[in-house]
């Protein structure tokens, strides 16, 4: 690059890739400097990746304690189900593979500020703006998910499948990568099914769908979401709920969303005319004042 082709703003495609290059080596130091923190901090970092399979994890806890107040005597089944390695260097490249992920989880915010660094000179300054704001709506829904992953879906969901037994002879003993596996799928899971609306809006923005499509199909969505509830959840009522709740309440949020910065479409205008039309009939509309 040229001091000139900073200077004016322009950029050859090779300068543009110079830059692409610098950043990427930018992130990669970050996350592998991560990761290596993370390793070494290897007690605390399994303690609170295998907390959730524990049956006295905080979420038993504060559930017992919740209905107790309510006046249900209430308990969770006590169980140990222990995690074993099967492999000679299972253990070893679990530890890596862990690292590396947290890693990325940690550096998302400084991932995501390189990648506004490098597309923002292309933006208006109406859509830096919006670019912000954006950003900052995904990742803090993609960190609702993960939280609501780590403390609710999957240590029910862990505590039913492993204990649920086909035979008394027969005794679960999970490996460690079926573990982290399913663990990490859930969580990734539950951090893109909270970004529901984020999608809205895009759509909106792009011209497919709008509030009153969504008020519309309500009761579908509504039937929809609890059967992936109940796909991704263990089969009782309770964690049917508790899933269920927060992810209709994701649908009510985009309806808002798309009401206050989605595009008008016909069917809103025609939705309108209708209410007009019924307080014609019913002889609710003001007349117009007069000026003297």
């Amino acid at each position: 690059m040229s001091q000139s082709e900073i200077a004016n703003g322009l950029l050859t495609f090779g300068g543009h890739l110079d830059i692409l290059r610098k950043m990427l080596f930018r992130i990669l130091c970050v996350v592998i400097i991560l990761a290596c923190v993370i390793f070494c901090f290897k007690t605390e970092t399994f303690a609170i990746l295998l907390a959730p399979h524990n049956c006295d994890f905080c979420t038993f806890r504060t559930i017992e304690s919740l209905l107790q107040h309510l006046g249900w005597d209430f308990h969770f089944a006590e169980y140990h189900i222990p995690l074993i390695s099967t492999e000679l260097s299972a253990q070893f490249m679990t530890h890596i593979t862990v690292s590396c992920l947290l890693a990325a989880l940690l550096a998302s915010p400084y991932i995501l500020f390189e990648l506004f660094r490098f597309v923002s000179p292309a933006l208006y300054e109406s859509e830096k703006r919006y670019s912000y704001l954006v950003a900052g709506v995904i990742y803090l829904f993609f960190i609702l998910g993960l939280l609501m992953s780590y403390f609710v879906l999957f240590p029910i969901s862990f505590q039913f499948l492993a204990t649920y037994q086909v035979d008394e002879e027969i005794v679960s003993t999970i490996t460690l990568d079926s573990y982290i596996s399913t663990f990490t799928t859930l969580t990734f899971l539950m951090g893109i099914v909270f970004q529901l609306p984020v999608f809205a809006f895009v759509l909106g923005k792009m011209g497919f769908i709008g509030a009153v499509t969504l008020r519309q199909y309500r009761s579908y969505a509504f039937v929809l979401i609890m059967i992936i509830a109940a796909i991704i959840t263990p089969p009782d009522l309770f964690t049917l709920i508790l899933v269920t709740i927060p992810i209709y309440a994701l649908y009510e949020l985009s309806i808002i969303v798309l009401a206050k910065w989605g595009p008008v479409f016909d069917g809103d205008e025609a939705a309108g005319d209708e209410d007009m039309a019924t307080d014609e009939e019913d002889g609710n509309i003001e007349e117009p004042e007069t000026w003297a």
